[in-house]
């Protein structure tokens, strides 16, 4: 077939133009006989072209897949570091992360999250600082702000911080208290001191919850044992019952509470042998309580941590049957002589078995007299028997 070189037409071997693009066809017929269209010559152009752009599509895909592989392995780093408290460590690799990986909403999130524990921390330290000065306060202040600004996270690294929030927490109480202490708080004081020092996870809030409820203890078993020796029956148990909300399993304050039961029955009963029980001599008193039924082992004066003067002691039972509610007078003198106090304590436990030995303490809050200079004094021991 003989073709137009310039547009393909089919044209005829006599023909001098072609009827189509109108251009003059080639007087040698060989140039008519090969196709040489010009839409035909580049027909490969367009599969080029999209191989190219498959090739380029391929490599960016490999590129994309190696920038997020990049930024989830600094990711992973990061949360690492995050968790083991490194905060400004972590930060540093989120951020690498992002570089890798712009649109890294997991990378986006932790990246705040990191400035708030930082912030935390900082808080923190400020919290420590004015617990150093004692200002506790600011510094239980600073902890709850900290731990409220967690409450919509959670995870590992939340956990970690309200761990050493909770710490400091209960680090600052600890010190607050030890203070307290040495301020020598009144009674009403103690008892709102012991809710907290219960309430404390801490090494140290066991021992001051002892030392608390010792104090506790000494003051109800000192008042109430003073309005027993003035006959006050029901004062007396009122202040054992109080004294025993705060310490329940106190031996001393229930053993004294079941002397003040026994004696009232006792005064009720037989308040005029109890009168002449009182009026017995002082020579039948000695004689009774080197011969009968008890038995002086020791007795002493001293300061407690407190600075109060304590009287305490040990007696023994030589009876031979069970002996209750044993009740030790004593008086104190001064270097001269002088009594400058007289009291009386009972012993615990309540009931005593032959050769068994009961204790007695009894602290005086009101006397400042150094114990070396005074002078203690057991005048008379009674008892009951069963």
């Amino acid at each position: 077939m003989i073709h137009c070189p310039y547009c393909g037409m089919n044209v005829k071997e006599e023909e001098q133009y072609c009827i189509k693009c109108g251009k003059p066809l080639p007087k040698d017929i060989m140039d008519r006989i090969y196709n040489k269209k010009k839409i035909n010559k580049f027909w490969y152009l367009p599969l080029i072209t999209a191989v190219l752009i498959a090739a380029s599509a391929g490599v960016f895909h490999l590129f994309l897949k190696s920038e997020s592989a990049d930024a989830k392995n600094l990711y992973m780093q990061g949360e690492q570091q995050l968790v083991d408290g490194n905060y400004k460590e972590a930060r540093d690799l989120f951020s690498q992360a992002l570089d890798n990986h712009s649109h890294f909403t997991a990378a986006t999130t932790s990246m705040e999250f990191v400035e708030l524990a930082i912030n935390i921390d900082n808080s923190l330290d400020k919290a420590r600082q004015f617990e150093e000065e004692q200002n506790f306060q600011q510094a239980t202040s600073l902890t709850s702000e900290a731990s409220a600004t967690l409450k919509n996270y959670d995870g590992a690294a939340v956990d970690h911080i309200i761990k050493d929030i909770e710490g400091l927490r209960s680090n600052i109480k600890v010190d607050e208290l030890n203070y307290k202490l040495e301020q020598g708080p009144p009674i009403e004081e103690l008892k709102l001191m012991l809710w907290d020092a219960e309430s404390v996870n801490h090494e140290d809030a066991e021992v001051i919850t002892q030392n608390i409820r010792k104090q506790i203890i000494d003051f109800y078993f000192s008042k109430a044992s003073e309005q027993l020796n003035q006959k006050q029956f029901n004062d007396a148990q009122l202040l054992v019952e109080d004294g025993l909300k705060y310490a329940p399993q106190s031996e001393k304050l229930e053993s004294l509470q079941t002397t003040i039961d026994k004696e009232k029955s006792a005064f009720e009963t037989a308040q005029q042998q109890r009168i002449e029980q009182a009026i017995n001599s002082a020579a039948e008193e000695h004689e009774l309580n080197e011969n009968d039924a008890i038995n002086l082992v020791s007795s002493s004066l001293k300061n407690n941590d407190q600075g109060n003067l304590v009287v305490n002691g040990e007696v023994q039972s030589v009876a031979t049957v069970p002996i209750t509610s044993v009740v030790v007078e004593y008086s104190i003198l001064s270097e001269g002589g002088v009594e400058v106090l007289s009291n009386e304590v009972v012993i615990y436990p309540d009931t005593l078995y032959p050769d068994e030995v009961g204790k007695f303490e009894f602290t005086h809050f009101d006397l400042d007299t150094e114990p070396e200079n005074l002078t203690l004094e057991v005048n008379k021991i009674s008892w009951y028997t069963e």
